[in-house]
């Protein structure tokens, strides 16, 4: 176990000067010296314990560089996780995807890494307990910690009699953050690509407040506020999305916006929708003022929203309404992701015939590799950027399942082995996400046939047919159980919800492990994406999207099938077809003909030539 036992504010007393000194000088510091500040602010403070969550004031995934609190003073970059600091430990909690990147990053941090799930992995609550004397002071940014959050700490923090407060220490250490930055526009999503109007959105919302006898509705997410809005942005990397409240009443709609971000058509949509437009940094003032109601809000609204709301008015804590409606997507959403599926396919052939036949002859590594992608991409119509970073992992760092290649220093890349490709691209007709694992030189027998049990997983729940009220957690065996037969595994979700033009991650559905109450309903868009992973080795990952559709009705009720969304071929080189069973060598190969059939007009010459041969059958 890692302990910070020496510190800069354990060897001296920071004078008011020094700290001022040291505080300018943040972009350069390590981690350690970032922590020590802080240290010392809790100590001037007395506080024995602060959580710093992976959050902004929308509760967001993908965080604007302003609130990367976690990363900034970690090192930390993976997408989830949360640190918390005593007054002499460290522990930084996160999930298998990122146990191996985490490990790396944290080096010399001080932080110990907390792998959650496994056994002997302390809760994090149960944790700041052990370390913390009877009467000690937990602190966190109520701004950034959803309610579901505090109530939990606060909640099994009173038993112990320790107080749990609102006090943003980082904002007195991290001074120099991305607070002017850039004002990206928000523009207009139009009706014909969203497929509903925003006031019949508004209208079906106001509905499900009627039906919970809410009189006020908060909606803080920003993937919400944009649904509900038909508008798109570009504050979050790789997420269409913008800063913004919107407060919902009976008759009343309000926009809480940078309103200096917003262009001539998303005025004149506001004001058409009747939705008035109110400066970003009003809406804490606003809610302030609302007294006497009854309040729809998200558990997973931060906890300031609550603060400002409770003393006055009745909170009726529920998920937000347009989540769900949100994730079920319409015909003409689900046209658009068939439309860029075939745009997004036509580029993802082309790049898989240059990596797999430069590689090699020409130089390039992870991270130009993954620039050579975004400029196939680029060559589509309506293509606005990448859905996510792209995770080119070649060889051993394949096996780092949300692996970053960095820009100076990444791997070189030859004819040699084995790399995982996930990507995705935004259009302004949908979103793609898409993970194809190639030999590009010699794999063994063991990676072969790990590769195509991987890819079984994958075609059964392609194939897989399911009665109504069924959730992800009920078919997410069918993506492993090849590999469990073999007493393998792999440590991430089998499928996450997939946005319109939208988050590449979205919920409230899902296919894994963990219970999620939500059932799958036509309409929604999930990711296939079975893998294997052997650190320090190779990584293996396939992926499809899919949607929920209808498929039949029987005297045993209505039954639901997937609907394969991406189009792309698999490499043919890391299958093994002696491990598949009839019925899936007939799926591989259909989707194949499949492929063909979308594909082939669009491409020419030697692309062509190798995409035809890909695609035969087995």
């Amino acid at each position: 176990m890692l302990y910070f036992r020496k510190n800069l504010s354990h060897k001296t007393t920071l004078n008011s000067h020094f700290l001022r000194k040291f505080t300018q000088n943040l972009a350069i510091m390590t981690s350690l010296e970032k922590i020590s500040a802080l240290r010392q602010k809790m100590t001037e403070n007395h506080i024995d314990a602060f959580i710093v969550y992976s959050a902004d004031p929308h509760m967001s995934e993908y965080l604007p560089k302003e609130w990367q609190e976690r990363s900034w003073i970690s090192g930390f970059t993976g997408s989830a996780g949360f640190v918390v600091f005593t007054k002499d430990k460290a522990g930084l909690w996160t999930d298998g995807r990122y146990f191996v990147q985490a490990a790396a990053e944290l080096k010399d941090s001080g932080i110990e890494l907390m792998k959650m799930g496994e056994e002997n992995t302390p809760d994090y609550i149960d944790w700041i307990i052990s370390q913390l004397p009877n009467g000690g002071k937990v602190a966190v940014n109520a701004v950034a910690t959803s309610h579901a959050n505090w109530e939990d700490l606060q909640q099994k923090l009173s038993r112990k009699n320790i107080e749990l407060l609102d006090l943003p220490l980082l904002k007195d250490v991290w001074t120099n953050r991305n607070t002017d930055a850039q004002k990206n526009p928000v523009f207009v999503h139009p009706v014909e690509r969203a497929g509903k109007s925003v006031a019949q959105k508004l209208s079906d919302i106001r509905q499900k407040m009627e039906d919970l006898e809410a009189s006020v509705h908060v909606i803080s997410s920003l993937d919400d506020v944009a649904w509900t809005l038909n508008l798109r942005g570009s504050d979050v990397q790789s997420n269409p999305v913008f800063l913004g409240y919107v407060l919902l009443t009976k008759n009343e709609a309000k926009l809480f916006v940078d309103l200096e971000k917003l262009d001539v058509d998303a005025r004149k949509q506001m004001d058409y929708s009747q939705v008035k437009m109110l400066p970003y940094e009003d809406f804490y003032t606003e809610l302030q003022a609302i007294q006497n109601e009854k309040i729809l809000v998200s558990p997973n609204s931060n906890q300031s929203i609550f603060e400002a709301l409770k003393e006055k008015n009745t909170l009726i804590i529920a998920p937000v309404p347009g989540n769900l409606m949100k994730a079920i997507k319409n015909e003409t959403e689900l046209q658009g992701f068939r439309t860029v599926m075939q745009r997004d396919g036509v580029a993802m052939v082309k790049f898989l015939y240059w990596l797999t036949h430069q590689a090699g002859k020409e130089p390039m590594t992870e991270y130009s590799i993954g620039e050579k992608l975004y400029g196939f991409r680029k060559e589509g119509k309506n293509f606005v950027g990448e859905s996510f970073g792209s995770i080119i992992g070649y060889k051993g760092n394949g096996a780092i399942m949300h692996y970053s290649a960095p820009k100076e220093g990444s791997k070189s890349v030859t004819n040699d082995s084995s790399i995982l490709v996930d990507s995705g691209g935004q259009y302004l007709e949908g979103t793609t996400d898409i993970t194809r694992t190639l030999a590009l030189g010699a794999v063994s027998d063991e990676f072969k046939r790990n590769s195509t049990l991987a890819l079984k997983g994958l075609i059964q729940l392609s194939m897989v047919k399911f009665p109504k009220g069924t959730r992800g957690v009920q078919l997410d065996a069918f993506a492993r159980l090849a590999l469990w037969k073999e007493g393998k595994d792999y440590n991430h979700g089998t499928g996450h919800g997939v946005g319109s033009f939208m988050n590449v991650h979205e919920g409230p559905q899902n296919i894994r492990k963990d219970m999620n109450f939500q059932e799958l309903i036509p309409g929604m868009v999930v990711s296939n994406e079975p893998g294997f992973y052997l650190e320090n080795h190779y990584g293996i990952r396939h992926e499809n999207l899919i949607a929920v559709k209808e498929v039949e009705q029987t005297e045993f009720g209505t039954f639901y099938e997937f609907e394969t969304l991406t189009i792309c071929p698999f490499d043919r080189n890391v299958i093994d077809v002696s491990l598949l069973t009839e019925p899936e060598i007939n799926w591989l190969n259909a989707y194949h003909d499949w492929c063909k059939e979308k594909l082939a007009d669009d491409l020419d010459g030697e692309v062509k030539e190798w995409f035809l041969e890909l695609v035969k059958p087995l």
